[in-house]
């Protein structure tokens, strides 16, 4: 269903209330327009990349190009393939960027992000609130509608003002669950696309990106998605054939119950400036689509990707754990293993594994794209490849006493 249906309000109320939609009118111009410069200039850098990615087995090239950015030291895992972030200006860090325009473009992204945080903080306080309500007596109903119009007015979210009505613990995981560390940029001219995979269940035309589940994310965190389509000519003559169902000179988000064809999937418009909050569960309990128009579009999807794994300092830390079990002889200076148990041998050979290939390989596959932007990885690069070096002795070792 589009907005041209007249059930469409009725069905997302019912079946995609976690869908949040907002349009370009409603974030300040000037923060448009920094980022949207941003796009363009990491485009005019050649900074966006078609991944290779394993999909049941099978090794496909993304038909949408991609670059990662986000908190330094951060990666993203997404069908079997490692993206390592460009870093955002932080404070702490010393990052030289390939060009000033460059370093404006992420200082965007990262003020995009800030404002993006506010925008789920709040629409997640406001849904809270919605959910609850009718199990509430009318007293508490007052109060907490008078709350929300409130909290909704203000531009930003601090601990005073929620406290009012959040407790500690759930102020906490709101902040936790919409506190994003990376975003995902995406580009594609669907013009120059030789192919395009068909919408298979509801008819909805041309995919640019197929059904799925964001992967590797906080459980219920929210993901936002900021959409900036170049629409020219091809948009407007489109619009004035006046064309039934989804336009398909316009992009789309698509949305749909997941395993589920039977509930009818919305096509949502995306515009230059849009932007949509999927809220909680939504990633997991439904799936979604991105439908090609006719234009060029970026987008920026920014996350709050589960790093438990994918942090410089989880596998440095991993290298030293794995490096307790070797010792360095004081007079000959020769390398040997402190236990040979059963135990700590396995972990030292998992751990050096996970160096190896969900790091080291994955980082150089993919080439010297990311020194297009920056040298900022190089460094911890070799401080890993001196760590695993260290770790393939230790395995050498293990080998001879077997």
């Amino acid at each position: 269903m589009t907005p041209a249906d007249a059930d469409f309000h009725q069905l997302w109320k019912t079946k995609y209330s976690k869908l949040i939609f907002r349009k370009s009118d409603t974030i300040p111009e000037e923060l448009h327009q920094m980022v949207q410069e941003g796009f363009l200039t990491l485009r005019k850098h050649d900074c966006f990349f078609q991944d290779l990615v394993r999909i049941k087995g099978k090794d496909f090239v993304t038909p949408v190009s991609r670059i990662l950015i986000g908190n330094p030291g951060c990666t993203y895992k997404y069908l079997n393939t490692r993206l390592f972030t460009v870093p955002w200006p932080t404070e702490g860090y010393d990052i030289k960027y390939c060009s000033p325009r460059i370093h404006d473009a992420c200082k965007a992204l990262i003020r995009l992000n800030d404002y993006l945080h506010i925008e789920a903080v709040k629409a997640l306080q406001g849904q809270n609130l919605f959910e609850t309500k009718e199990i509430k007596d009318s007293t508490v109903i007052d109060r907490e509608q008078n709350f929300a119009t409130s909290f909704m007015e203000k531009e930003s979210v601090s601990k005073d003002q929620s406290s009012c009505c959040v407790s500690e613990d759930d102020y906490i995981s709101l902040k936790n669950r919409t506190s994003y560390n990376l975003t995902l940029l995406n580009y594609m001219d669907p013009l120059q696309m030789l192919y395009l995979k068909q919408e298979p269940y509801f008819g909805m035309g041309n995919m640019a990106v197929s059904w799925h589940h964001d992967e590797n994310l906080v459980e219920r965190s929210t993901v936002a998605v900021y959409s900036y389509s170049c629409e020219g000519s091809a948009v407007e003559e489109s619009n004035e054939q006046k064309l039934k169902g989804r336009d398909p000179a316009v992009w789309h988000v698509g949305l749909k119950v997941a395993w589920d064809i039977e509930t009818p999937g919305l096509a949502i418009p995306l515009h230059q400036g849009d932007f949509y909050l999927m809220l909680d569960d939504l990633n997991v309990t439904h799936q979604h689509c991105v439908l090609a128009g006719f234009s060029p579009r970026f987008s920026s999807t920014h996350r709050v990707a589960d790093c438990s794994r994918g942090t410089l300092e989880y596998i440095f830390g991993q290298c030293e754990l794995a490096l307790q079990n070797l010792q360095t002889d004081s007079e000959s200076m020769a390398l040997s293993l402190k236990s040979l148990e059963t135990a700590v041998v396995k972990q030292v050979e998992e751990i050096h594994n996970e160096v190896e290939f969900e790091w080291l390989r994955q980082f150089w596959f993919q080439g010297k794209r990311y020194l297009k932007c920056t040298d900022w990885w190089l460094k911890p690069m070799a401080k890993l490849e001196e760590f695993w070096r260290k770790m393939e002795v230790m395995v050498l070792h293990i080998k001879e006493k077997v």
